[in-house]
């Protein structure tokens, strides 16, 4: 599996996100952004697992994605995050991005990876970036492919 592809496509799978009406759309990258504009969702760390299968047949790939929702107001910018962070919704963003497994037998992110889940949201809290505070979550999300390609 290829990285840098796989980073853009869980971006891409996160920009389908709906938020309520007047929060506008959910900005997102595949890398660290230099600054950020709320709420935004970006692909940070991946933590590389080779060989889960003999002849690399299968590699894992264990994102950490962060999700800042906003600063100006606490408990407005913790229901944002809330609906972000819900199993269902239009604003799922587990919704969204594993809407990109495709159909069963297909493979998912494009044809990038065998398959994807988001495992857990965890670190909810407010996060320091660039020396501005937004309050935000990780989602850890766990990509498996081929380790041949």
């Amino acid at each position: 599996m290829q990285i840098s592809p796989i980073r853009d496509a869980i971006a891409d799978a996160a920009r389908t996100v709906v938020l309520p009406a007047g929060i506008g759309k959910l900005t997102c990258t595949g890398y660290v952004p230099d600054s950020v504009v709320a709420p935004c969702f970006f692909v940070g760390e991946v933590d590389v697992s080779y060989d889960r299968a003999m002849g690399r047949g299968m590699d894992e790939l264990m994102f950490t994605c962060r999700v800042l929702a906003g600063r100006a107001d606490d408990r407005s910018s913790q229901r944002i995050l809330d609906a972000m962070l819900s199993g269902a919704g239009t604003a799922s963003l587990k919704q969204a991005i594993e809407a990109a497994r495709g159909a069963p037998g297909e493979m998912a992110l494009g044809g990038l990876a065998d398959d994807l889940r988001i495992e857990r949201v965890q670190g909810y809290r407010w996060y320091e970036h660039q020396g501005s505070s937004f309050v935000g979550a990780e989602l850890a999300i766990k990509v498996i492919g081929s380790g041949s390609t």
